[in-house]
């Protein structure tokens, strides 16, 4: 942050980091990558991440106390949804920053890293092989 930064940077980028905290986990990934598809109710989730309902409502928490998601009841269930477009924009980033090659100068284990965690979203089946980012504009 520079001098002239507003007073409530420090605000926004704590709560960014939060954002990126809560995304950090390979299951809360998969749940929000689905959830960009359509809407679904804890049990489908856990279903289709291969997660117990348990560990999957504990997820949709932190993801909602950071507003990645939101919910409705009907009857009994209760089924939720991404916040917005921005967060399927956030995991695509995530997705693209993970598959970019190295700066000149980084070290060589970055390549490592970027295989290994392109090898984890493959072996996870990135919620059913339907993890690609989107073509940019005009592309």
């Amino acid at each position: 942050m520079d001098a002239q930064a507003p007073p409530d940077a420090d605000q926004r980028s704590e709560q960014a980091v939060a954002v990126l905290k809560a995304v950090a986990d390979t299951t809360r990934f998969r749940v929000l990558w689905a959830l960009t598809q359509r809407e679904y109710a804890v049990g489908q989730l856990a279903e289709l991440v291969g997660a117990h309902v348990a560990a999957v409502s504990q997820h949709l928490a932190r993801l909602r106390a950071v507003g990645l998601v939101v919910s409705r009841r009907e009857g009994t269930r209760i089924f939720y949804r991404v916040a917005g477009d921005h967060v399927r924009t956030l995991l695509e980033g995530a997705v693209v920053a993970a598959q970019a090659p190295p700066a000149a100068g980084v070290a060589d284990r970055a390549p490592v890293a970027a295989a290994a965690a392109d090898e984890a979203v493959v072996a996870r089946g990135a919620v059913r092989g339907r993890l690609r980012p989107r073509p940019a504009p005009g592309g």
